[in-house]
């Protein structure tokens, strides 16, 4: 496994204390006349579960495998990741998630920027399955799906009381086949019946580009104004904070920076909008390419009293020139303490839509043979002290996308209007 992946996450990315046993224990099966004879192998209990009685677990299971009518429904792998996932449920945190082979390979692929899927990065509020961000130019986008959108359906079967892992399983699949969304769009209340085909979904973390304001509308944004002269601004979009995006980001960061010596833009635009988040690392990292060293980024607060301010740890190449975050409902997690931490250093402005609101750090942690564990260690706070959870961050400048004109991006066009004031 890359071992960057036991770093510790930011991911949107989810009952029984029973299952617990299984967190511990090796049990082997085999099967004869359907009937299963269980060998049981370190079935020591850990400290924390020394004083809990399992006769009763054993006594359901029992029951279940003798007299559950279709034997050939009786799988003990899936009774064990039942245990186990209903185990790690009952915290109540959505995400604090336990992941079988499928779900973390494809949680794995994800962060590595490809998987097949129809490109939507998925969260909970409530009970209820949502959108955090579609992706750029995926069958999720092209079908209309957007941040906020709540997901009722999968396949005619309804997502309430889903976890995380349950929906991401469900919603992926093989390129080319094809998934029934039931969506209700935010603020709505029809149903929209969307039939999606996946595809294979490549990420590029970083794009960015330097151009005088006037010729914009040539880089895939249309601008209704473009009366700023020769003035020219620095743009650079980041998607996700996953396996290359400090690679991918320091590639464009090094052929960015010679143009703006030559051109002199008026401000640069971090644009975070639709970014989900990923590693808390890689959110020190960028932060750090705006930020002077010694700065506070984020602030981990462990819940036991203790907090643990990270720093800016590197020399940055853009520490002086003016700067917009952009940030909308898509804006989660890492992309969230970036722009945190710029507003609170008063370093940038932000602009366009209230964030998501996830304020809690997970450490993924592999346990063999294929599975992963996502638990929750701490909640993260703003250099200031905010806690975004559940709230998000506001923006300085609030401003809606035109929703009768995609083409038109009202955001984009108000950070301009504001670094060139």
């Amino acid at each position: 496994m890359n071992p960057k992946r036991l770093q510790i996450l930011l991911l949107l990315v989810i009952t029984f204390l029973a299952g617990y046993f299984f967190g511990v224990t090796k049990v082997s099966f085999e099967w004869s006349h359907y009937t299963p004879n269980i060998t049981v192998i370190n079935k020591e209990p850990p400290t924390s579960a020394s004083l809990v009685d399992f006769s009763l677990f054993w006594n359901v299971w029992d029951k279940l495998t003798t007299n559950y009518y279709d034997k050939s429904k009786v799988d003990p792998q899936k009774m064990l990741y039942g245990a186990i996932n209903g185990m790690v449920q009952s915290v109540g945190d959505p995400y604090t998630m336990f992941l079988p082979p499928t779900q973390n390979s494809n949680f794995q692929n994800q962060l590595a920027g490809q998987f097949s899927g129809i490109g939507a990065e998925l969260g909970l509020k409530g009970k209820q399955i949502i959108v955090i961000a579609p992706l750029a130019g995926s069958p999720a986008q092209k079908m209309g799906i957007k941040a906020g959108d709540a997901i009722l359906k999968v396949d005619g079967q309804s997502t309430t009381n889903w976890a995380l892992p349950d929906a991401v399983n469900k919603i992926r699949g093989p390129k080319g086949s094809i998934v029934i969304l039931s969506v209700m769009h935010a603020g709505d209340t029809a149903v929209h019946d969307l039939s999606v085909t996946r595809d294979t979904i490549t990420i590029k973390s970083v794009n960015g580009w330097v151009k005088q304001i006037k010729d914009i509308d040539a880089i895939n944004h249309t601008l209704k104004t473009s009366s700023k002269g020769d003035e020219s601004i620095a743009y650079i979009q980041l998607s996700q904070f996953g396996d290359n995006t400090n690679t991918d980001w320091t590639v464009v960061v090094n052929t960015l920076y010679p143009k703006m010596q030559q051109m002199h833009p008026k401000g640069i635009i971090l644009d975070l909008r639709d970014n989900p988040g990923g590693y808390l690392t890689d959110a020190v990292f960028i932060a750090g390419e705006f930020l002077p060293q010694g700065d506070t980024v984020v602030i981990q607060d462990s819940g036991n009293g203790q907090q643990q301010p990270l720093l800016v740890n590197r020399p940055g190449k853009f520490l002086n020139i003016p700067m917009i975050v952009l940030i909308n409902k898509g804006s989660a997690s890492a992309s969230e303490i970036v722009s945190g931490a710029l507003r609170d250093n008063k370093r940038a402005q932000l602009v366009g839509d209230t964030s998501f609101g996830k304020g809690t750090i997970q450490q993924a942690m592999d346990l063999g043979n294929g599975v992963g564990l996502h638990v929750t260690i701490a909640k993260w706070l703003t250099p200031n002290g905010t806690w975004v959870h559940g709230k998000g961050l506001t923006p300085d400048v609030t401003i809606a996308l035109d929703e009768k004109d995609p083409s038109h991006d009202t955001q984009l066009e108000k950070a301009i209007d504001v670094l060139t004031q």
